[in-house]
């Protein structure tokens, strides 16, 4: 099967212009692509992932050209399909310069602020209010240098906040080395980010797998093995 993926460390951790193919040995690939070949050792599954643009990368799973989406919350695709497990969760917030003292409270206190935003991406309880109120959203797509114009809008005053997954962002900018200039000014409530499957190719083959990866997840969490991943990456299981 072959799986679209986009640049979201520390979830997916692509290396430059590589194929990442399941069995290989790479260090720290993402947390997600730890819990994906964990769910497919020894199985009779080879997978081939693939990095693309977010966007492209739902269109190419939605026309079956590629079999599987990591890792959408529903709202982002809602027309794939969806095991029963979750493979992690996402926290989506807002960040504002230091300097700033505006904090998210609810759609209330987003009135007459700018804000950066990646598109086909979900923010949860406010996504009828970007439906809504477009002209103060500013959309670009999200591949790997999201993040960098994001933050040179913010500090050229084009926007006023931008809104992204806590952990990446935060990810980010320690690696940058400007966490200390930028702050969480609130979050949308968290939801459930998958292992999505097109609708459009071999139903058996990808009833297989759903089943398989149901069974494997709730076996990994059950042993402690998602725990021990998400530990790698200094992260807390997002299940107690």
């Amino acid at each position: 099967m072959t799986i679209a993926a986009i640049d979201w460390c520390p979830q997916l951790c692509p290396k430059k212009n590589k194929t990442i193919y399941i069995n290989n040995s790479d260090k720290k690939p993402g947390f997600i692509i730890d819990i994906v070949k964990a769910v497919f050792k020894n199985s009779p599954f080879e997978l081939e992932i693939e990095y693309y643009p977010w966007s492209r990368a739902i269109k190419l799973v939605k026309e079956g050209k590629i079999d599987v989406l990591l890792s959408p919350a529903k709202a982002e695709a809602p027309s794939l399909r969806y095991p029963k497990e979750e493979i992690g969760i996402q926290r989506m917030c807002f960040f504002t310069s230091k300097k700033s003292s505006w904090n998210y409270i609810d759609a209330h206190s987003l009135n007459k602020m700018q804000i950066g935003i990646g598109n086909d991406t979900s923010i949860e309880e406010l996504n009828d209010y970007v439906k809504e109120n477009p002209e103060q959203f500013q959309f670009q797509p999200y591949l790997g240098r999201y993040l960098k114009q994001s933050i040179r809008k913010l500090d050229n005053k084009r926007i006023d906040t931008f809104i992204f997954t806590y952990n990446t962002t935060m990810y980010e900018l320690t690696r940058m080395g400007v966490v200390d200039k930028y702050r969480n000014a609130g979050c949308v409530n968290t939801t459930n980010i998958y292992m999505a499957f097109t609708a459009k190719n071999d139903n058996k083959t990808i009833n297989k797998a759903i089943t398989l990866f149901d069974k494997k997840m709730a076996e990994l969490h059950k042993k402690g093995k998602i725990k021990k991943i998400m530990g790698n990456y200094k992260l807390s299981s997002w299940r107690k």
